[in-house]
C-alpha cells in the first residue's frame, strides 16, 4: 500500500513545493487537486474477502512539503499490532453508516482530528487484508485525507503512544528504505522498512 502511493505522489509532482493554501481554504492546494484526480482514477475496491472490515486514515497535511500522519500504537498484549507504527484506525462499528465514517471516528478517537470539521476525502486505496495466520481475518481500506494545517493532536494514551508528521519526500529517499528482522511462528523473517527518525 505504502509503496504504491508513495510512487504515485511522486510521479504526480505532489510533493514539490512550497504552495501557499488559500486564506479563505486551507485545503485549496494544486498537489491536494491532483492526488484527488488520481484517486478518482483507480478501480472500485473490490468487495471485501473477510468477514470483519477495518479502515485507516491516511491523513496529507499541505506546507512546503506534503506530511503525512503516522501513530505508534500503545503496547498490550491482547493487541496483535502492539507497538507497531501504523496509520489512524481500527474496526467497523455496527454504527458506522460506512468504511470512511470509520476512518473519520477512528482518528477523532486516536489522535482528536475531526475530519467531519477540517479534513477533505481525497479518495481511497485498494483494501489489503493480513496474510499472517496470527493476524486477525479481516479487510483494511485506506481513505486518503486532507488536513488543515495548525491543528494540534490530542493523542488517547490507551490506544497511541506517539504521532509525528513526515514529509513524504523523506519516506521516498531511498536511505529512508531498509529491512527489518521480525520473529514470527517458524523462525525470523525479513520485511521492507522505511525509517524516519525514532520510527
Amino acid at each position: 500500500m505504502a509503496a504504491g502511493f508513495l510512487v504515485a505522489v511522486r510521479e504526480g509532482g505532489f510533493y514539490s513545493g512550497p504552495v501557499t493554501p488559500s486564506a479563505q481554504d486551507p485545503l485549496a492546494d494544486a498537489r491536494l487537486a491532483a492526488l484527488r484526480r488520481a484517486l478518482a482514477r483507480l478501480a472500485p475496491p473490490p468487495a471485501p474477502p473477510r468477514e470483519l472490515e477495518a479502515a485507516v486514515a491516511l491523513l496529507l497535511r499541505p506546507g512546503t512539503d506534503l506530511d503525512v500522519l503516522l501513530i505508534r500504537r500503545a503496547r498490550h498484549d491482547s493487541d496483535p499490532w502492539s507497538g507497531h507504527v501504523a496509520l489512524p484506525g481500527g474496526r467497523r462499528d455496527p454504527a458506522d453508516t460506512d468504511l470512511s465514517a470509520t476512518a473519520r471516528r477512528e482518528t477523532l478517537e486516536e489522535v482528536g482530528l475531526d475530519l467531519d470539521r477540517i479534513g477533505r476525502q481525497l479518495g481511497r486505496l485498494q483494501p489489503v487484508a493480513p496474510a499472517s495466520p496470527r493476524l486477525p481475518s479481516l479487510s483494511i481500506t485506506p481513505y486518503v485525507f486532507a488536513v488543515e494545517p495548525g491543528h494540534e493532536l490530542t493523542l488517547d494514551e490507551r490506544e497511541v503512544d506517539a504521532a509525528v508528521w513526515v514529509p513524504l519526500a523523506e519516506l521516498h529517499d531511498e536511505r529512508a528504505a531498509g529491512e527489518i528482522l521480525i520473529e514470527i511462528e517458524g523462525g525470523a523473517h525479513r520485511f521492507p522498512s522505511l525509517t524516519y527518525g525514532d520510527y
